[in-house]
């Protein structure tokens, strides 16, 4: 499994946003249909909803990677 990490400097960010943020999909329709089909698991669940608000120390799997979160400098 892929490992990647990325920085935030909001409160939260959405699912969809970080998969495309994270170069996991390439646009926001193909986060939507493949978020809503159960491909993405957040903190081991499967997650169907586009807008769930990730933080840091949320962990998704998509596709064979493990996206990791945490907050960078504003």
């Amino acid at each position: 499994m892929t490992e990647k990490h990325i920085e935030i400097t909001t409160e939260y960010i959405r699912l969809q946003d970080a998969l495309k943020f994270a170069g996991l999909v390439l646009t926001g329709g193909e986060a939507k249909e493949r978020i809503q089909a159960g491909e993405a698991a957040v903190n081991g669940e499967t997650c169907t909803q586009r807008g769930k608000k990730l933080r840091p120390g949320d962990e998704v799997v998509f596709s064979d990677t493990r996206l990791t979160l945490s907050y960078g400098a504003s």
